[in-house]
């Protein structure tokens, strides 16, 4: 019998940022993780300005859970897979997201989500930093860490490991490890 999916607010927010190289990192992470881990998840991808992303249709082939563009105003549901929108940056407010678009600066998209995912849930807040360049993440990582929540960076399987080694080098990171062990460890947490 499939898993009906209900419209009931997560325990906990995974904001997941990456970059060059994170597609493969996003599948690999959806794959390992079950589908009633009552999460939700929301991608925050480094995506080109007049980009026309598949990124969540590509998602929805690797889950059973619904896998969709954010959109301001729209609910944000356990066990759903969120995708931010091409030259937009993504927040929370209350329980409900907050597009504006255009983005404001190039490549700050997950810094800015973070760290309003750290305000909205606190120690309820996870941050997932994986394959990518440059420094994006690691200021919402310190938020995520201020604010009680848990971070996680991608290890050495990372195709571009800029973003997760400049989370760890400034000491914001609770776990390294490889996508699908990161999957492993998001189901003991929210067990625990």
């Amino acid at each position: 019998m499939p898993y009906i999916m209900k419209n009931v607010p997560p325990s906990f927010i995974v904001g997941i940022g990456g970059s060059a190289g994170g597609l493969e990192a996003y599948k690999a992470l959806l794959e390992a993780l079950p589908s009633d881990t009552g999460i939700a998840f929301v991608f925050v991808s480094h995506l080109l300005p007049n980009a026309s992303s598949q990124l969540a249709h590509i998602l929805s082939r690797t889950t059973e859970m619904p896998a969709m563009v954010a959109a301001t105003g729209m609910g944000i549901w356990a066990n759903h897979v969120y995708v931010i929108p091409p030259n937009a940056d993504l927040f929370i407010e209350g329980s409900v997201f907050k597009v504006t678009s255009p983005r404001i600066k190039r490549n700050q998209q997950v810094d800015g989500f973070f760290t309003s995912l750290a305000e909205a849930m606190g120690k309820r807040a996870i941050g997932v930093i994986l394959s990518g360049y440059n420094g994006d993440g690691t200021e919402g990582c310190k938020q995520i860490k201020a604010n009680g929540g848990v971070t996680f960076a991608q290890d050495d399987s990372a195709e571009v490991n800029r973003m997760s080694l400049s989370a760890q080098l400034a000491g914001c990171v609770d776990f390294v490890l490889p996508p699908k062990k990161i999957a492993d460890e998001l189901v003991r947490l929210v067990n625990t």
